[in-house]
């Protein structure tokens, strides 16, 4: 095992979960993408998912973005009711390959924005989150990538250095922050490319 790092961390979205809320909404809107797109613009759905994802109870985030849009509210409602048909399933590439770093002995983590509460609903349904020696995500702690304080939360969580660590997302931000850091920071463009950047480090 390699001396140099003791914990390789990965995003989960994007990396190891394949999620997309359009997959959810596409069924609403029959086919018209510039329609489904108008909407999700209209209600700001980028920045009210990521105060979900901050801790904000969804009952409270569905009911003041109804208020807002009433004309929206059943489609506001759906993404709480309906949440995990915006999980397309694991990125199985990437899940094959944390199996992999599992079995050759590699302590795993998990750092993620997610709301804690879909979280806990989504984790059952795959058992791959149980390689994870622990998990923090954004929604549980009440702050969000890149916010530098999540990464200092999670090292406190771990007893580790940031250079002990390599992080992994396939978010630019996220990946520039834990550099600044000092973490060995890894974008997730493909598994493959991640394949080969982890056999560089010998962690393969």
């Amino acid at each position: 095992m390699s001396s140099l790092y003791k914990a390789i961390v990965f995003d989960f979205g994007g990396v190891l979960i394949d999620w997309d809320p359009r997959r959810l909404y596409r069924k609403y809107f029959d086919g018209d993408h510039a329609a489904m797109e108008d909407f999700l613009e209209e209600i700001g759905f980028t920045e009210w998912n990521l105060e979900q994802d901050k801790g904000r109870p969804f009952d409270v985030a569905v009911a003041e973005l109804s208020k807002q849009f009433p004309h929206h509210e059943r489609l506001i409602k759906a993404y709480d009711d309906q949440w995990d048909e915006s999980i397309l399933g694991p990125i199985q590439p990437t899940v094959d390959l944390l199996y992999s770093l599992k079995e050759s002995g590699r302590p795993l983590y998990g750092l993620s924005n997610w709301s804690e509460e879909k979280f806990q609903l989504t984790r059952p349904n795959y058992a791959f989150f149980d390689c994870f020696d622990e998990i923090v995500v954004s929604g549980e702690v009440k702050l969000l990538k890149p916010d530098p304080r999540i990464y200092e939360v999670f090292l406190e969580r771990i007893n580790r250095s940031a250079d002990e660590c390599v992080f992994i997302d396939d978010s630019e931000p996220n990946i520039e922050a834990a550099d600044r850091l000092g973490f060995r920071a890894i974008h997730f463009e493909s598994t493959g490319r991640l394949e080969r950047d982890l056999r560089t480090m010998n962690l393969l």
